[in-house]
C-alpha cells in the first residue's frame, strides 16, 4: 500500500479553507492525507502534550513519521539541553510513547547530515542509535553518497537489513558527495520510506544561495511525467515491501500539496477513514 503525505502541516495553504487557524491545520490536513512527517521533533524534543493533542486531532488510521532529534543525528548547532547522550535518548524515547501507544507511529526518521560519511566509526554509531531506539520502527536516511558507492552499496543495504533499518529512499539533486543516488531497494519487508526533496540543483548546496538557502533549497515543482515515473517505480518497489510511505518535502514554493494530489490522481488512490472534509460555503455543488 502507498501512503502519501507531506512534511509538516503548516505550509500547505491550498488544503485549508481561508482563515484556518494554525492550531486547526492538522485536523484539516488529515482530511486529505493519511500520514504526515513531524519536523518539529528534529528541532526540539516535543512534550507529550503536543503528541497527545495531535493524536486527538487525527483519525484512528492516521500515522506520524517523527524525525529524530538533531542531537541524535549530529546536526546540532550550539549546546544541546541535555547533560548526556543517555538523558537525550531517554527524553526522546519517552516523548514518543503516546504516539506508539495510540498505534499512530509509522516510524522514526533518522536523517544523517552530509558530513556523515561511510566509515567504521559511523557504522558503530548507527548500531548504537538503533539499540537506543530498539522499541520503535526506524528509517535511515543518508546524505553522503559514500554509503552507496559501488564498493559499499551492497554492504550498506545488508547492514540496514541486519540492523532492522527501514530504507529512506531520496529523490534529490545529485551534487558531488553531499547527496545520495536513487537506490530503489527495500531493506524492511513491512515498510519503506520515499522522500521527495525536489531537484533544484543550484540551490541544494548552502553556499550557492547564502542566507536564503533554506527558503529555496526545496523549491521544485514536479512535472506530471516525473510523478508518473515515480508511480512506476513504486509499483516495482511494492514487490519488496508491504507499505510505502511517499512523502513530499518540496515545500519552499508550496508545491508539495499540489504535487501529492496530482500523484494520487495518477495512481488512482483514495483513502478511507480520513477526517471528513469541510465544505466551503462557496463550493460549486451544481453539475
Amino acid at each position: 500500500m502507498i501512503h502519501v503525505g507531506l512534511t509538516g502541516w503548516g505550509d500547505h495553504d491550498i488544503l485549508y479553507p481561508p482563515g484556518t487557524k494554525q492550531r486547526d491545520k492538522l485536523e484539516a490536513y488529515s482530511a486529505h492525507f493519511p500520514v504526515v512527517e513531524v519536523d518539529a521533533a528534529f528541532y526540539a524534543v516535543q512534550p507529550a502534550k503536543n503528541y497527545e493533542k495531535w493524536i486527538r486531532e487525527t483519525p484512528e488510521r492516521f500515522s506520524f513519521i517523527v524525525k529524530a532529534y538533531q542531537g541524535i543525528t549530529g546536526h546540532e548547532r550550539g549546546e544541546i539541553p541535555f547533560s548526556s547522550a543517555k538523558e537525550m535518548f531517554a527524553a526522546y524515547t519517552a516523548s514518543l510513547k503516546p504516539v506508539q501507544e495510540a498505534g499512530k507511529l509509522a516510524m522514526v526518521l533518522c536523517q544523517f547530515p552530509p558530513w556523515f560519511e561511510c566509515n567504521k566509526e559511523n557504522v558503530v554509531y548507527l548500531k548504537y542509535v538503533r539499540e537506543k531506539l530498539a522499541d520503535f520502527p526506524c528509517a535511515l536516511e543518508f546524505r553522503h553518497q559514500s554509503w552507496f558507492e559501488e564498493t559499499w552499496k551492497e554492504k550498506t543495504l545488508t547492514f540496514m537489513k541486519e540492523e532492522n533499518w527501514i530504507h529512506s529512499i531520496c529523490d534529490e539533486p545529485q551534487i558531488e558527495e553531499g547527496s545520495v543516488p536513487l537506490v530503489l531497494r527495500a531493506t524492511h519487508p513491512d515498510k519503506t520510506l520515499v522522500r521527495l526533496h525536489g531537484r533544484n540543483k543550484e540551490a541544494w548546496k548552502r553556499p550557492v544561495q547564502g542566507e536564503n538557502w533554506r527558503n529555496v533549497r526545496y523549491l521544485y515543482n514536479y512535472s506530471e511525467e516525473e510523478l508518473k515515473a515515480w508511480y512506476d517505480r513504486l509499483q516495482k518497489l511494492e514487490q519488496e515491501t508491504e507499505n510505502i510511505y511517499f512523502i513530499f518535502n518540496n515545500n519552499s514554493g508550496r508545491h508539495a500539496a499540489s504535487n501529492a494530489k496530482t500523484f494520487l490522481d495518477i495512481a488512482d488512490i483514495s483513502y478511507e477513514g480520513l477526517t471528513p472534509r469541510q465544505i466551503s460555503l462557496f463550493d460549486d455543488t451544481q453539475t
